[in-house]
């Protein structure tokens, strides 16, 4: 391997590095470090500039899955993968990388702790084998959120002189014409930078790319949670280079309210009432609203299944908007683009957005149908028959539990459409369990690694903390596997 003494030498135009990272989040940061710690000469190419690098894990919680039990963890990964098996041998690296992570974060010299709530809730799907192993989230300083896993990140890149390229999109792979191995990367301005260990993609998802959200998990102009500079682009470089792909249906997807015209959406979290139904476009309820569910997957009539995963409108009256915030802010979970990025405080009895638009209003439900473009009489009849269920205290249609049945009695009525909202994908690359992409053969390609959401290992259920841990386990394998490479 070709080496430097000093850790800020100079990369020029056309230079010859070891190890080429592109994207700055969990994955692409994990990927450079234990890259540079392995003896590689690493740059990270980041698409965004300063103020907005990171993608999703900037704004993300920040917490990742904690265990002591790899046994148990691959139980748990193999349940909530379903009909949908992974190979044993990303299963096994998996559960046995995770543990690792507290452990690898404090080396960054920060502070690992547990966050009270999530620890204390358990795992989200706790009837499902091995479930038993989760650990809750462990997070820098033990606290949630406000961008803390990101400043660690960046923090920890800077101190090794791992130099970062900002606002340096990446354009495609460069490969060698005999033996198809990737040899390097093209940036959008047509640098061309060589690396003789291989480039590890991890770009995010392609929630930010409406085309490929259509395409692929069948949703239409839909706002995100998170980054929208997450557009797709390690998963079409991987298959331009003949690259597999999987797990491309899979998503997590929340209740959102969105700015009109704004991409980015609000996190609907309504702590203060349940008195809330979702319908779909015929004005009539389709699921129970509050069905225990975990990062994109609830259990509904026997089957795991995406949840929410449609278009819908989210009907309150009165007295729900009134009894607080729909949307928290900072102070309550400091987490998302709009909270972080773009300092938005909800108001707190919901009328900015209510003046503003985003929440549609009627006196009555036939003036509210009229604003939304819902059935009139459907709409009431919808309402009249939840109402009938909270009187009685038994949801027979969709077995919503009583607790949340808290009718709608009170007018003014209102109503916003949510897409839903998109927080991330989980498609991309295939890859086998030191992070090599696969082609359709199921062949390693030579030099090209992929981490993060740009192919998330998750075929299907996920739990809280999932995608970090995964992110940070697979960043690093690539990373060293990409510099043992060079050598």
């Amino acid at each position: 391997m070709s080496r430097n003494p000093d850790p800020r030498w100079d990369i020029r135009d056309g230079a010859h590095v070891d190890v080429v990272v592109v994207g700055m989040g969990a994955a692409g940061c994990a990927a450079a470090l234990d890259a540079h710690d392995a003896g590689a000469r690493v740059i990270v190419l980041e698409k965004t500039g300063v103020a907005e690098a990171g993608g999703n894990t900037r704004v993300s919680g920040g917490g990742w899955f904690h265990h002591d039990d790899p046994e148990q963890a691959a139980n748990y990964l193999r349940a909530l993968c379903g009909d949908r098996e992974l190979p044993e041998s990303i299963v096994q690296v998996w559960a046995h990388g995770t543990r690792e992570v507290s452990a690898w974060m404090q080396a960054l010299d920060v502070r690992v702790g547990p966050h009270g709530h999530y620890n204390a809730t358990g795992a989200e799907y706790p009837e499902l084998p091995g479930s038993e192993c989760y650990g809750g989230l462990h997070c820098v300083e033990g606290v949630l959120g406000r961008g803390r896993l990101f400043d660690t990140f960046e923090k920890a890149l800077r101190e090794r002189g791992i130099e970062v390229r900002y606002e340096t999109a990446a354009d495609r792979l460069t490969t060698d014409p005999a033996s198809g191995a990737v040899t390097g990367i093209v940036t959008a301005t047509g640098e061309h930078i060589r690396a003789s260990g291989g480039v590890v993609l991890a770009t995010g998802g392609f929630e930010g790319d409406p085309t490929l959200v259509r395409e692929h998990l069948g949703l239409h102009d839909v706002p995100v949670w998170g980054s929208t500079a997450a557009t797709g682009d390690g998963l079409r470089m991987a298959q331009r280079v003949g690259a597999d792909v999987w797990h491309m249906d899979n998503m997590m997807a929340v209740n959102g309210i969105t700015e009109p015209g704004s991409r980015h959406g609000h996190f609907a979290m309504f702590v203060y009432s349940r008195g809330l139904i979702w319908v779909d476009g015929s004005g009539a309820r389709f699921v129970d609203e509050f069905v225990p569910s975990g990062h994109g997957q609830a259990l509904i009539d026997g089957r795991y299944v995406l949840h929410p995963h449609r278009p819908m409108w989210v009907v309150f009256d009165e007295k729900t908007r009134a009894a607080g915030p729909i949307s928290g802010s900072a102070d309550v979970l400091p987490v998302g683009w709009n909270v972080l990025m773009n300092e938005y405080r909800w108001s707190a009895d919901n009328s900015t957005e209510i003046d503003a638009g985003w929440i549609l209003r009627g006196d009555t439900l036939e003036e509210l149908a009229a604003a939304t473009g819902l059935p009139a009489d459907r709409l009431g009849d919808t309402v009249a028959e939840y109402n009938a269920a909270c009187a009685a205290g038994v949801d027979g249609r969709f077995g919503r539990s009583a607790a949340t049945l808290v009718p709608l009695l009170e007018p003014p009525f209102y109503a916003y459409h949510s897409g839903p909202m998109l927080a991330w994908t989980n498609g991309g690359p295939r890859r086998d369990e030191h992070a090599r992409v696969l082609d359709t053969d199921g062949a390693v390609i030579d030099g090209l690694y992929a981490a993060g959401t740009v192919s998330s290992t998750f075929s299907w259920a996920k739990d809280g903390g999932f995608h970090i841990a995964d992110a940070i386990v697979f960043g690093r394998i690539a990373g060293e596997h990409a510099a043992l490479r060079a050598r």
